[in-house]
């Protein structure tokens, strides 16, 4: 089955781009020179605008050299953008010390950063970026040049709302920080189930589209192993019978003999009940599912009881990874068996899969199948990085219900332990691909074709 989890998924695509950083910086540097221009010149308020000119050249520098340095479409590792955003917020608590530190009202905008850190990085380097904002808002509250005001005068605000200040800025950082990211790492999951979600389905098309293939395949060899045959005829009567070569004729004529009769079954996989390419069994549907388990080192017990004959599908992939998933999952959790039991009545098809683990938990009961949803804090069967977004229960439920199921996920019944996920189909949409084509366009062509050939 497809690890999803060892793709890409579209991460990288999701980093930082450099120009974005250089054009909020250049926002930035505008704003700032605009503020201090007219601070001193409109209202004649006297800074030190010699230095605050300078803070502002340096990052207008440091953005040239990035434009320079790196592409319009570049993009940075979480790392190199976190310090880029750190230094962001080191230039305006040097503007702020030389304007009034957070006395001055622009001191709001050392909440910029941390949105933008929460909803692009981890919850690690946002928690870096907002202890950075709280600790230089600290030392801000007690070190700073005196707020801008008129000559002659000097306005000096209480200590008390001076730290008012501070506590805003540091609840608004803290609260930022984490709305923002867990708003952003719901959507990034939910990206990553989808990404996941058209990786498999593509698969699953390319494997649909193999019977076709097979078909066009067969007509195309259909005309050379005719002309084989008839040249094999025509040597095993020319030449000699106790001669040199005829063994190797004769050898030559059942290997084509083969051949022809593997194209023969081509020709029939609607008529032929026991073809093992175009449809499929109840039974070899849950053993292709279950084979690739078997060597997990638990007992995997599958179960089949039903009325009147054992239904019977086409083959889909997509069935097969589906169930596969789910019994992978209950692998996981259980301790010494997983059951698989089979049921079918007239009207329904119905595949349960049980495992003797501890069980879903009351609190994500309801939210199962969710892409960004887990329970997968005691798995025994993955510790790869980033597992457990529950991205196996999305994929599974969502390919198995475009077959037309309904997934269930509950827990066993007292005095039973662990889960239950319950798959049922109607009967008639389990068995409705099977009296479908097997083959379309080319491949129609090429049965009618090979047919002929192969009388």
């Amino acid at each position: 089955m497809v690890d999803s989890m060892a793709l890409d998924l579209g991460r990288r695509s999701r980093r930082l781009r450099v120009d974005t950083l250089i054009r909020l910086r250049w926002l930035a540097l505008c704003g700032q020179t605009v503020a201090v221009l007219l601070v001193h010149y409109g209202l004649r308020f006297p800074i030190s605008i010699g230095l605050c000119l300078l803070v502002i050249a340096v990052s207008a520098w440091l953005n040239i050299f990035l434009r320079l340095r790196f592409g319009r479409s570049d993009r940075l590792q979480d790392g190199p953008a976190a310090l880029m955003l750190a230094y962001d917020i080191l230039q305006l608590s040097v503007l702020l010390y030389l304007t009034g530190g957070l006395n001055n009202p622009f001191s709001l905008l050392f909440l910029a950063p941390i949105m933008i850190g929460a909803v692009s990085f981890s919850g690690r380097i946002t928690f870096g970026l907002t202890v950075l904002v709280i600790a230089a808002a600290t030392v801000l509250t007690f070190v700073h040049q005196p707020l801008p005001w008129f000559p002659g005068e000097r306005i000096e605000l209480p200590f008390l709302y001076s730290a008012g200040i501070w506590c805003s800025i540091s609840v608004g950082a803290v609260f930022i920080a984490i709305y923002a990211s867990w708003v952003a790492e719901e959507t990034r999951k939910l990206a990553d189930a989808f990404a996941a979600t058209e990786l498999v389905i593509a698969r699953e098309r390319h494997l649909t589209q193999l019977d076709g293939l097979a078909a066009a395949a067969a007509h195309e060899l259909g005309t050379p192993l005719a002309t084989i045959t008839l040249v094999v005829k025509d040597l095993q009567k020319q030449l000699p019978k106790l001669g040199p070569f005829e063994d190797d004729v004769a050898l030559l004529g059942q290997e084509v003999a083969r051949c022809r009769g593997i194209l023969g079954k081509l020709t029939s996989l609607d008529e032929d009940s026991s073809d093992f390419l175009g449809s499929m069994s109840l039974s070899v549907l849950l053993e292709e599912a279950v084979r690739p388990h078997r060597d997990f080192g638990l007992t995997i017990t599958v179960e089949k009881e039903g009325v009147g004959p054992e239904p019977v599908c086409r083959r889909n992939p997509a069935m097969v990874y589906g169930i596969g998933n789910l019994i992978e999952n209950a692998i996981d959790f259980a301790r010494a068996e997983v059951t698989v039991r089979a049921r079918w009545t007239a009207a329904t098809v119905e595949v349960a899969i049980e495992d003797d683990g501890p069980g879903f938990s009351i609190e994500v009961m309801g939210s199962l199948g969710e892409p960004y949803v887990t329970t997968k804090k005691d798995r025994r069967a993955k510790s790869e990085e980033d597992s457990g977004l529950g991205l196996g229960l999305f994929i599974a439920k969502t390919l198995l219900e475009r077959s037309g199921a309904s997934v269930t996920p509950t827990n066993r019944a007292p005095p039973y332990t662990g889960a239950r996920i319950t798959i049922r189909w109607p009967r008639a949409e389990f068995e409705h691909e099977r009296h479908g084509r097997a083959f379309h366009g080319k491949g129609e062509a090429a049965r009618a074709d090979l047919a002929k050939d192969a009388q």
